[in-house]
């Protein structure tokens, strides 16, 4: 099949053409995408800790952190390391294999990089994988992340570029395209997404997608967010998302970027049981495991373990290199590839 290959040279058409399959062949093609790359019964778990809440500068729709938007969140600082690793420690008794942490900032300044620098080195020494979504990044600030261990930098382009204007003014699409840039340039893995269900229409959807499938390296994690509204942000009345509209975007995102881990990210407290199963079905292969993701709520451990085992679904083991502590993700039959600065999406 044609749409197996890894392509960076999507067009609209052809994005918007799998959007319009009917759902079932859609679904089959995903699957078949899926199964060819990945372990389908396979899932990677990360946990999601919010080390500086709130206050956020920016003005994203979306995000109840934005320090102009009355949601409740109050502004925290970065939190001590000890905070950090006891967190950590409890994710990974639980069975996550990699541990994200969230800063709700435009961009760290330089003083603040040693400070993370340090809380990543730290999680990193218990053999998890690090993730960190901090905002734009400034010179020299990825490749430092990349010295202390960090593995996977988070950064959203959100949503297609001519809609992208209409949820957020205070930083430009091409500002996103710059710390990615940066993130690839020192080494580190991307992890790099967006939202569904923020207004746009389903053509904006699979500009979204196109956008991040001809990127000059496919993420390799895609979160896929479906908008939790929050009240006091401009998004607070979005109109619900057709469930079946979000199953869709996972089944285009895993046809399009066959090597990436697309994520069942933000939103998935609102899907019941079944429209979960579809994601997997359609090629998600990795879900954030725990209470809370960032400041918005989460299906508990127990019951997406129980869902595991409704579906016969395991968690993707970790194998740490001798004499390291870096940890590959990785399944049983194959080799492969594995979120928004301040958000309620990773």
């Amino acid at each position: 099949m044609a749409e197996t290959a890894v392509r960076h040279d999507w067009s609209r058409a052809e994005v918007t053409a799998l959007f319009a399959l009917p759902f079932n062949e859609l679904l089959h093609r995903a699957h078949t995408v899926h199964r060819e790359h990945h372990d389908p019964n396979a899932v990677q778990v990360s946990t999601l800790l919010s080390i500086k809440t709130g206050g956020c500068p920016e003005d994203c729709a979306y995000c109840p952190q934005a320090a102009r938007y009355d949601t409740g969140v109050a502004a925290q600082k970065l939190l001590e390391i000890d905070d950090v690793l006891q967190r950590a420690r409890a994710a990974k008794d639980a069975g996550a294999s990699r541990f994200c942490m969230g800063a709700a900032w435009r961009g760290p300044k330089d003083r603040d990089i040693p400070r993370v620098a340090a809380i990543v080195r730290a999680v990193k020494d218990l053999g998890l994988e690090t993730c960190a979504t901090l905002g734009l990044l400034g010179d020299g600030h990825a490749q430092a992340l990349k010295d202390a261990g960090l593995d996977y930098y988070n950064h959203n382009i959100d949503t297609a570029p001519e809609f992208y204007g209409e949820i957020i003014h205070t930083r430009e699409y091409q500002d996103r395209l710059v710390t990615l840039e940066q993130v690839r340039g020192a080494g580190l893995k991307t992890c790099c997404g967006g939202i569904i269900g923020m207004g746009e229409t389903r053509e904006q959807r699979a500009g979204l997608l196109q956008a991040l499938a001809n990127l000059p390296e496919h993420p390799q994690s895609v979160p896929i967010n479906q908008l939790v509204p929050v009240p006091g942000t401009p998004l607070a009345n979005a109109e619900p998302l057709d469930p079946f509209e979000f199953v869709r975007a996972i089944a285009v995102a895993r046809i399009l970027m066959p090597l990436s881990i697309v994520r069942l990210s933000a939103g998935r407290q609102q899907m019941d049981d079944a429209v979960q199963a579809l994601c997997f079905f359609a090629g998600a292969g990795s879900i954030f495991y725990g209470e809370k993701l960032l400041t918005t709520g989460n299906p508990d451990v127990e019951a997406d373990r129980a869902l595991f085992r409704r579906l016969d679904l395991h968690p993707m083991e970790v194998h740490e290199s001798t004499g390291t502590v870096h940890a590959d993700i990785s399944d049983s039959s194959t080799t492969c590839g594995s979120g928004c600065g301040c958000s309620a999406a990773a």
